[in-house]
């Protein structure tokens, strides 16, 4: 079957159907559908049940662990202040990899069965189903996986006895990212920077799809350029 010809049945399991859009995948893929009801993905319950998770699973599986490695490095000798300062410096750069990521990977351009089939997992079921409650947030078994190389890189660039709060910090700034996420498409901010926040972000999903990467602030869209025109937002 030519891939532009083929329709995605949207009462069947999407995840080995998006592949076959091809070319018009991305057409397809930032056209949203806006229901709280996200779509099924596979047909194996267990497959299925790995990519639902509640928002709260977030910071009651994550901030135990950003404990466990701030007070790693409180054992090994730093001060309160310190800590402050590591944590600090985690979290902002947590932003800045929060930004990358969602501009340079989960924006890619695909087109190849298995390029969009990882596509539509890794972001693009968000931007089809920017509503879907329980895939706003990252499983936290792929998270898991994730943190081993993280922690390596921040090891490489970090003493021993910083590597576990800066690790901390980080890891502290993907729940802050997480929550606020789900929070900007579920809440209802009644003002101040939650309410400009969410505008920002919705803006992101349903106009103008190529800026506005940050989420949980505007800061890196600022610094790179990435910001919506006034006028468009």
């Amino acid at each position: 079957m030519v891939a532009q010809e083929f329709t995605v049945d949207l009462n069947k399991p999407l995840v080995f159907q998006v592949g076959h859009l091809g070319e018009t995948y991305q057409e397809w893929v930032h056209q949203p559908i806006v229901s709280k009801e996200g779509p099924r993905f596979f047909e194996s319950d267990f497959w299925e049940f790995l990519t639902r998770t509640k928002w709260w699973v977030i910071p009651l599986v994550w901030i135990p662990v950003v404990c466990w490695c701030i007070s790693m490095s409180v054992k090994l000798g730093h001060t309160p202040y310190d800590i402050a300062l590591i944590v600090g410096l985690g979290i902002f750069i947590w932003t800045l990899l929060e930004y990358s990521l969602h501009r340079f990977l989960f924006h890619i351009k695909t087109k190849s069965y298995w390029g969009n089939t990882a596509h539509y997992l890794l972001h693009g079921c968000h931007h089809k189903h920017p509503m879907d409650g329980l895939r706003l947030v990252f499983p936290p078994a792929a998270t898991a996986v994730l943190l081993f190389p993280f922690w390596n890189a921040v090891s490489l660039l970090a003493t021993p006895s910083t590597t576990p709060a800066l690790f901390g910090g980080g890891l502290l700034g993907y729940v802050m990212y997480d929550c606020t996420h789900y929070y900007l498409h579920h809440g209802q901010p009644s003002g101040g920077v939650s309410k400009d926040l969410k505008k920002y972000h919705l803006n992101h999903h349903f106009r103008i799809q190529d800026k506005g990467f940050g989420i949980t602030s505007s800061f890196w869209d600022k610094v790179f350029g990435t910001l919506p025109n006034v006028k468009q937002a």
